[in-house]
């Protein structure tokens, strides 16, 4: 069975550690964050969702995942 390494980022300003090689879409994945109402912003810009699954997680990533909530 292969070790996969782990890598430290932050997201919304809370030091997590997640397996390396991962990609934006599968970051949201491994949080349990459901993309269909999320925007994203990896290291102070925004990342578009056409982009999410070219986009690499690096080591000291800050994100903020901000979900959207309907309501009325």
């Amino acid at each position: 069975m292969q070790q996969t390494e782990l890598i430290e980022i932050v997201v919304n300003g809370e030091a997590r550690r997640v397996p390396d090689g991962l990609n934006l879409a599968d970051l949201l994945e491994v949080l349990g964050v459901v993309p269909g109402r999320v925007a994203v912003e990896l290291d102070r810009a925004i990342v578009r969702r056409p982009e999410w699954s070219v986009t690499r997680i690096t080591p000291g990533a800050k994100l903020e995942i901000v979900q959207f909530v309907g309501g009325g």
